[in-house]
């Protein structure tokens, strides 16, 4: 049986993001609003902070984790195209990052737990 959102993800967290999360919490923020506003800037780390503090049911944590991770995806892959235009050459180390990404999120949707290795992905 799969465990709760805590129970999953909360070892992958380092304690300067919580840290950061409980600060803002006791100055009043709302912590809903800044998990969503930090997954729209796809920042999963700091958005699973304030998940973990916030009251709600997991599969409502789970969709805003995910969406975190599929836009720093999206971020990543801008990034790649944008340098590829300008200096000419791929970067593929970012686009296997945001295919990183992407499984995480899939992985997050699905319940699991989060593998970020890759067995093998062709780059070119």
């Amino acid at each position: 049986m799969p465990g709760t959102f805590a129970e999953l993800y909360s070892g992958s967290l380092k304690d300067v993001f919580v840290e950061h999360a409980r600060q803002d919490l006791e100055q009043g923020a709302d912590v809903f609003m800044c998990a969503d506003t930090y997954a729209e800037q796809g920042k999963p780390d700091f958005t699973l902070a304030y998940l973990l503090l916030l009251q709600a049911e997991d599969t409502v944590k789970r969709d805003i984790l995910a969406h975190a991770y599929e836009r720093r995806a999206d971020l990543s892959e801008e990034k790649a195209e944008d340098l590829d235009k300008q200096f000419h050459r791929p970067f593929p180390l970012i686009k296997l990052e945001a295919h990183k990404d992407r499984m995480a999120a899939q992985q997050v949707r699905q319940g699991r737990k989060i593998r970020r290795e890759v067995k093998s992905l062709n780059v070119n």
